[in-house]
């Protein structure tokens, strides 16, 4: 090999250890920052880390840490992409919920007109991740009682037919449900015990 040949093989391997080598650094730095609870420098360095679509670990950080840091847009879509990597993983279910019920309740001026269809997705995502963790867990059912509470107060101000007030009444009385299920678990909460007295007067005003 002449000596041309041998710098530009050396040049390229060692191109290649120094990419893989700031690959690692960013996945590490953004580690380290998400377990301090720095999400801000784990976004910025978990960005960087490239096809994190195919690393769940990544994705799962750079997930949490968007959620964290109030950008729920983007928090719904990473978490999009982990449950195609990880479709039976609760978590990433509840959290986009949570995400989706945070946009709905205060949208952007261009997301407004779809503010049901998060209330809606959000209500389905919750329900998946009771479906998979299963009923015993209050803080899901918490949140899709909240979730069914605020959509239905969204239909509410929309109510011109007895079939609208219908279907308003019927998403109340899901978030009863879900409440009621949370107090047979911990039956001394009081704040979902005020939230039970509350959806219970906002379906007398419907009457």
């Amino acid at each position: 090999m002449t000596y041309f040949k041998k710098t530009v093989f050396l040049f390229f391997v060692l191109s290649g250890f120094s990419t893989a080598f700031a690959q690692g650094n960013y996945e590490n730095m953004g580690r380290q920052a998400f377990v301090k609870s720095d999400f801000k420098t784990a976004v910025a360095q978990l960005e960087k880390v490239e096809n994190n679509d195919s690393n769940p670990s990544v994705l799962k950080m750079l997930s949490y840490s968007y959620f964290q840091c109030g950008d729920y847009e983007k928090a719904t879509d990473a978490y999009s992409r982990l449950i195609t990597l990880k479709p039976n993983d609760y978590s990433s279910y509840y959290y986009r919920g949570k995400a989706r019920l945070n946009i709905a309740n205060a949208p952007k001026e261009s997301l407004n007109s779809m503010r049901e269809n998060f209330y809606q997705t959000a209500i389905k995502d919750f329900t998946k991740a009771i479906e998979i963790n299963g009923e015993d867990d209050p803080q899901i059912l918490q949140n899709r009682g909240i979730a069914y509470k605020d959509y239905a107060i969204f239909k509410s101000y929309k109510i011109k037919k007895a079939p609208e007030k219908a279907a308003c009444v019927a998403q109340f009385n899901n978030a009863i449900n879900d409440f009621q299920k949370v107090l047979t678990v911990q039956p001394f909460r009081k704040d979902i015990i005020a939230l039970v007295d509350y959806v219970k007067a906002q379906i007398a005003s419907l009457k």
